[in-house]
């Protein structure tokens, strides 16, 4: 018999498919050897085994519901070191890319180790306090950063550095510093580029600039990014990573991105090629 899986499991339970089919993924489980990790309120209610801080003795994760499930997951997953993968029931799933009618294949590929492994580039951000340029505030992104206001009425000026070089001054709602898994998430939204998501790169997207003239740029992940306010910006702005809130940015202060040391160990279980999914998801309409 093969070695037993201990499966971390990330249900959204808030969408009614996945807790209509909860039993039968637990019944998945029991079929290929795997043993089930899930939040304590499930644990308790199903009479499973319940996370309980060493996530880290897991073997592999598991999300169910969209990307956005999926990245809360991951980020959690990120820190100690455990592969990933999604089972999509949400709309997209870029990143949850195993779709609910694939699961008895995927788990049973799982259960075999017959899959392939990825790592994803991270980008790591720090917040530099103005006052004694020290790090206030960090934290890691799988899509990516964003620095932006919550009023969308109000244009921003900031300027952009490049290893410490100017490298250009934007008026716009925001910047979005995005990896390449990023690509097809809010950097595609605001007109970045699609981006082959195993490459180290950066994307520097724009939200609703106001020029013409102002592109998208895509440049190596080993580059160090800087973002400040321009002293004509009356208002301070907003840092999230993933779409989670991280700090405040005031004048002057500084937000430095970098290629984080963490990678994404993500599983996967499908013989489709991203430029296949692309085509099917994005090109196509669906």
């Amino acid at each position: 018999m093969a070695k037993e899986i201990r499966l971390g499991i990330f249900p959204n339970m808030n969408i009614a498919k996945v807790r209509v089919h909860f039993d039968a993924i637990l019944a998945l489980c029991r079929k290929h050897n795997i043993c089930p990790v899930v939040p304590g309120e499930l644990a308790e209610e199903y009479r499973l085994e319940a996370f309980d801080g060493k996530e880290s003795a897991l073997d592999a994760a598991v999300s169910l519901g969209g990307d956005g499930t999926f990245l809360r997951m991951a980020r959690e997953m990120v820190k100690v070191n455990v592969p990933v993968f999604g089972v999509n029931f949400g709309h997209l799933g870029f990143l949850a890319e195993v779709e609910f009618e694939g699961m008895e294949k995927a788990f049973r590929m799982l259960a075999d180790q017959n899959y392939a492994m990825e790592k994803r580039c991270l980008l790591q951000a720090g917040l530099f306090s103005s006052a004694d340029s020290k790090k206030v505030k960090s934290d890691i992104a799988i899509n990516e950063f964003i620095a932006a206001r919550g009023s969308l009425s109000t244009t921003n000026h900031m300027e952009l550095y490049i290893n410490g070089k100017p490298s250009g001054r934007y008026a716009a709602d925001g910047l979005i510093v995005s990896t390449a898994t990023g690509s097809t998430a809010y950097s595609l939204s605001a007109g970045g580029p699609l981006v082959q998501p195993e490459m180290e790169v950066m994307i520097i997207t724009p939200i609703c600039a106001h020029s013409l003239s102002t592109r998208p740029l895509v440049i190596p992940a080993t580059e160090e990014v800087s973002i400040r306010l321009l002293p004509t910006n009356m208002h301070a702005m907003m840092l999230s990573a993933d779409g989670i809130p991280v700090s405040e940015i005031g004048q002057h202060d500084t937000v430095k991105i970098t290629k984080s040391r963490k990678v994404m160990r993500l599983i996967r279980l499908i013989d489709r090629s991203y430029y296949e999914t692309w085509q099917e998801k994005l090109i196509r309409g669906v």
